[in-house]
This record gives structure tokens, C-alpha cells and sequence, in this order.
């Protein structure tokens, strides 16, 4: 099975990183903490698209003010706030080899600010294609952003790599289909990467010698499709099940049922799980191949 054709990143925690929010409420006594909860409650208009970033920030403000800081102060607090971030180099690294090998694109929940801070930046050189909530009109982990940034990008969930810092979005990009690994650090993002063929090296350059994807092939497609129900439930991907002709079969009566296997429930290369998925195969008087 190939390597993915696309690789879909998250931006802010995978690619962008932003200083801590503590020395700017320090300066405007804020309590710790205030600049997250205040921006995150009122961010959903913005990064919908139905509001633009500068009404976000002015809510942003007017609720400050509310909770006791004078409008300059609210003005003056969110101007110190309101940063572009910086690119983390490692990751960079790594998406300039992977796009070598296949498409990179971005996958974010950001306001209409996000083209000007790309630029910025200089990311929008860096990557094949952009695809914000505020244009989809729905953020992650709604499925159907997925969905429509799939349609996008023009591009199937089964050939489709996600990484994102937040396991939530991780796991409702997989409820349609998509590899999709959750990348706290710069470590997991390049064993996502690797283990998966997308760096030098290609598949099995992760730890322990695994390759990546395998799959499960069954003769019967209803065994097929239970299967692939039971790996999905328990938090297996992508779980996709084709109907494949094997080398030297001409007759498409004799053609197998394949479920492919990605990533298993710890994110680990399906291969490091080999063992497990050969004795579900066993059940089905089926077998395992990669």
C-alpha cells in the first residue's frame, strides 16, 4: 500500500507556536489564564466565518472591560496580545521534505487574519494549500469541516494524512476515513511522518523496524465489513474496505475483500500490531499483507 497522497497539518501547535499569554496579563493585571478563556468563548462567530477577526477582538476587549479593566487598558491589553507567533523550525523541516514526496496542506481553525499571517510568516510559500474554518464556515472537530476541506482540496480521506495537536480533532478527522495521528510535539509529528513513508528513508524508518499500513484480507465482504466495524469501534484507521483482485487471479469471482489499516488506537503503525491483527484474521480464515 502506498504512502499517503496528502498530508493535512494543523498550523497552531504543529507548525506555529506562540509565547505564553502570562507576561501580558501580568502587565495589565490579568489573572493567569483570563486572554485564553475570554478569546476562546467568544472566537466561534470569527472562526465560523460569520464575524471578522477585528470584531472578534473588539469583543475580545469589551469583555475585559466587563471584568474590570478600563477601555485604554482593554485596547492597550489586546494589542500586546495580538501576535503572528513564529514558525517552529524542526517542523518546517520536516514539511519541506514531505512535500518531495506528496501535497502539504493547512488545516485551521483561524479567522480571516490567518492569509496575512501566513504571508508573514512566510508559510504560504511553504505549503501547497490553505484551508481555513472561517472559508469552510465550520471549525474542527465538526466532521463535516473535514469533509469540506477534503472536497477542497479534491483529495480522498484513504489517501489523506492528518496530524494536530488536539486528540479531539485527531479523533473526528478518523470517524471519516482519514489517518489521522495526534501530534503533540515535534517527536510525534516526525515518527507520524516517517513510519508512514513520507520522509528519507520511507516506511519502517520509524523506531522497532515498522513499516506502516497493512491489510486484512477476507473472502467474504460481509466478514470484511464486520471487521472493519470492530477495528473502527476500537479506534483503528482509516478501516476502509475494497474489494481486490489478487496477483495471478483473473476471475472476479475469486476476488478478497482488503480492510486497510493505517494506524491503530495508540497511534502506532498498524505493522507494530501485526500480531494481533494476523489472530482477527485467523477468526475470518483470512490473513494479513502488507
Amino acid at each position: 500500500m502506498s504512502a499517503p497522497s496528502l498530508l493535512l497539518l494543523d498550523l497552531d501547535g504543529v507548525l506555529r507556536r506562540f509565547p505564553p499569554d502570562g507576561p501580558v496579563e501580568d502587565a495589565f493585571d490579568l489573572p493567569r489564564g483570563t486572554l485564553a478563556r475570554v478569546s476562546f468563548s467568544l472566537a466561534g462567530p470569527a472562526v465560523a466565518g460569520r464575524a471578522t477577526d477585528e470584531a472578534w477582538r473588539a469583543a475580545v476587549r469589551e469583555q475585559l472591560v466587563v471584568e474590570g479593566l478600563s477601555p485604554a487598558r482593554a485596547a492597550d491589553a489586546v494589542a500586546a496580545w495580538t501576535r503572528v507567533g513564529e514558525v517552529i523550525p524542526e517542523a518546517l523541516d520536516l514539511v519541506r521534505r514531505v512535500r518531495e514526496r506528496c501535497r502539504v496542506a493547512l488545516l485551521s481553525n483561524a479567522t480571516d487574519r490567518l492569509p496575512r499571517d501566513l504571508a508573514e510568516l512566510g508559510l504560504d510559500r511553504e505549503v501547497d494549500a490553505v484551508v481555513s474554518s472561517a472559508r469552510l464556515g465550520v471549525a474542527k472537530p465538526a466532521p463535516e469541516a473535514f469533509r469540506r476541506a477534503l472536497r477542497v482540496l479534491q483529495h480522498s480521506p484513504s489517501g489523506t494524512l492528518f496530524c494536530d495537536d488536539n486528540p479531539v480533532n485527531a479523533d473526528a478527522a478518523r470517524t471519516i476515513g482519514i489517518d489521522a495521528v495526534h501530534t503533540p510535539d515535534f517527536p510525534a509529528l516526525r515518527e507520524a511522518l516517517s513510519s508512514r513513508g513520507l520522509l528519507d528513508g520511507g516506511a519502517g524508518a520509524g523506531p522497532s523496524g515498522t513499516t506502516g499500513p497493512l491489510l486484512l484480507v477476507l473472502h467474504d465482504r460481509a466478514d470484511a465489513e464486520e471487521a472493519a466495524d470492530e477495528l473502527g469501534a476500537a479506534g483503528w484507521s482509516p478501516c476502509a474496505v475494497h474489494k481486490d483482485v489478487l496477483a495471478g487471479e483473473d476471475d472476479l469471482e475469486d476476488a478478497d475483500w482488503v480492510v486497510e489499516l493505517a494506524t491503530g488506537p495508540d497511534d502506532r503503525p498498524a505493522s507494530a500490531h501485526r500480531g494481533l491483527l494476523e489472530e482477527l484474521a485467523g477468526r475470518y480464515d483470512g490473513f494479513v499483507t502488507d
